[in-house]
């Protein structure tokens, strides 16, 4: 057997409804968490109203924000995946399928750089990145929409053998420019090294860790979690209500490089939308968020 366009077609789509309409479950947890140590009476109400209203979208099948976001995709292909049929070209039409469906519709969030005309299709849309497993025989599809709140503050920006400490320092300088426009608290994404193109991927890639696994390396680790503690002492707090509830994470992640190194700084809001499937050759599709 083999992994069909058919089948790609479907799972794209299915993918970016669900995300929709549900807050990760190791989301939700983070905010239950920050919720038992948050001391500001106003956030604590602010993260028990997100908490209920991560319930409500489940169990009612609505949308946790009106901002739908546009759809992209990040897939891991193994080299032991057999693949049939125009895969590439699934994920356009899987989109295109969503759109004629959808209740509620999806706002017309999909925009030409060029001219501002905005639609529900577009150059390069869906938005899709590919990456090679070795020794695999699935396709790997994660869908992670991004919209305005979040996807407006990112930023980068390339030194020339920078210190730790001039790294976290333009971490912090971008965070605390965004303030509380991403929708705290937020999953902050740091990609560091490689080419620009690399350490922006390497940024985006973070988000989608599970919320507050840390690196596996011990001193990368550390820098999460030195970030993250200054970045809930910034006073921001959920939806900007104030409080320490800034962040839920810091993920990082980075590449050897030149002597040139890109920093690239990401944000997810509270929602962190986030779903993920395989499919393996024999067509068993296996839903892993």
């Amino acid at each position: 057997m083999a992994i069909t366009y058919a089948a790609v077609r479907a799972l794209s789509a299915q993918l970016y409804d669900d995300s929709l309409r549900k807050v990760p479950d190791d989301t939700q947890g983070a905010l239950r968490g920050l919720l038992q140590t948050e001391a500001n009476a106003t956030a604590r109400q602010t993260l028990t109203f997100m908490l209920k209203s991560a319930a409500s979208a489940e169990t009612g099948r609505r949308f946790v924000c009106s901002d739908a976001g546009v759809p992209v995709f990040f897939v891991r292909i193994g080299t032991g995946a057999r693949l049939e049929g125009a895969i590439a070209q699934a994920f356009t039409d899987g989109f295109a399928d969503l759109v004629a469906r959808i209740e509620p519709p999806l706002l017309e969030h999909v925009t030409n750089p060029l001219t501002l005309q905005r639609g529900h299709a577009g150059r390069h849309m869906p938005l899709v990145s590919y990456e090679l497993v070795d020794d695999v025989d699935w396709v790997e599809i994660t869908c992670s929409p991004k919209a305005l709140g979040s996807g407006r503050w990112a930023a980068l920006e390339i030194f020339s053998f920078p210190s730790l400490d001039v790294i976290e320092r333009y971490v912090l300088d971008v965070v605390m420019k965004a303030g509380s426009q991403p929708c705290p608290p937020v999953v902050i994404g740091v990609g560091i090294g490689g080419s620009f193109d690399h350490a922006a991927k390497l940024a985006k890639v973070a988000t989608l860790r599970p919320v507050g696994q840390p690196h596996e390396e011990a001193m990368v680790a550390a820098m999460e979690q030195r970030l993250l503690k200054a970045v809930n002492q910034l006073g921001f707090g959920p939806m900007g209500t104030g409080g320490d509830a800034t962040g839920m994470a810091v993920h990082v992640d980075y590449a050897a490089g030149h002597g040139f190194t890109p920093v690239a700084v990401c944000f997810n809001c509270w929602i962190n939308r986030r779903t993920k499937a395989r499919i393996h050759n024999d067509g068993r599709v296996e839903r892993l968020e």
